[in-house]
């Protein structure tokens, strides 16, 4: 009984450094205020839900086109498609090329540093529409890629060399965030830059920075809709045209809505697994704590 008094005091004390334990009247008035906007969002949700039923846009006639096979496999089914499609090459495109740029801006030759650090600023700074619509135009004068290809290869270009950019400076801040000792610890064993950057410190880097490129994978994702601007084909465009046929352009901003949330949430899921499987791969075969130059050496002097 005494040990979880002594416990509760510790935490009201704890609380108390923290923050401002509000008193009798503070908590009445946090009381009042947070309940006025419960009340308040309530009464905007009704507003909004009785608007729209007033203009007949929550009718079931609106939303039977998506309980019919054939507006899946004409315009949603080939949109999602098309999505999945310009992300996930532009993901792994953008995945090689941030390596490349982000290893070469911690390269020992200053032209290479030089070099990658010009062209990480550059298209990171370039907005992603200007670059699919640079992309577009240019492979369409010199005749890049087939007519047929022009819309997916520009956008697979902006999301590449954008994506590409921000992961190479995601992978830069995770290797200089490392402890000098595995680059040290590297070299004292005679490894090679190449070898120490491909074995120790890459390795170690993108399971630490993971979460950020798991974030930028989603943007790369969500940005995919862009391609509309160009007459891509993708869930987006296709919930739009949906839409136009049916006339119900609530419902289709709704299930397209719906859909991107399902894709980004597999996909945050999918690579939080892969980062569980990874760092318990490593704690189970001894290459997590890696080379540690840091680490006190055991006294054999006696």
């Amino acid at each position: 009984m005494g040990r979880q008094a002594m416990g509760g005091q510790a935490m009201s004390q704890q609380a108390t450094v923290l923050y401002d334990a509000p008193g009798p009247r503070a908590g009445t008035r946090n009381m009042i205020s947070t309940v006025v906007f419960l009340a308040l969002l309530v009464a905007v949700i009704v507003y909004i839900v009785m608007a729209l039923n007033d203009n007949g846009q929550l009718t079931s006639e609106k939303w039977e086109p998506f309980t019919q096979a054939g507006t899946w496999t004409t315009w949603i089914l080939p949109g999602i498609l098309g999505t999945l499609k310009a992300a996930v090459l532009s993901v792994v495109f953008a995945l090689v090329l941030g390596a490349v740029l982000g290893v070469g801006r911690l390269s020992d030759h200053a032209w290479v540093r030089k070099v990658s650090g010009v062209l990480v600023e550059v298209f990171r700074a370039i907005p992603v529409l200007i670059l699919i619509y640079f992309a577009y135009y240019f492979f369409a004068a010199y005749a890049v890629v087939p007519s047929s290809q022009l819309a997916f290869a520009a956008v697979v270009f902006g999301l590449t060399f954008y994506n590409g950019s921000v992961i190479a400076e995601i992978l830069r801040a995770g290797i200089e965030s490392l402890p000098k000792g595995q680059s040290e610890a590297a070299k004292s064993i005679g490894m090679r830059k190449s070898q120490m950057m491909r074995l120790i410190l890459l390795p170690q880097a993108v399971t630490a920075m993971l979460p950020a490129l798991v974030s930028q994978m989603v943007i790369a994702l969500k940005d995919s809709a862009l391609g509309y601007a160009i007459g891509y084909i993708e869930v987006v465009r296709s919930g739009q045209k949906a839409a136009s046929y049916f006339g119900n352009y609530l419902p289709s901003l709704i299930v397209v809505a719906v859909i991107m949330i399902v894709l980004n949430f597999a996909l945050t899921t999918l690579a939080r697994r892969m980062e569980r499987r990874l760092r318990e791969g490593k704690r189970k075969s001894g290459k997590l704590p890696a080379i540690d130059a840091d680490a006190p050496k055991a006294d054999v002097g006696g």
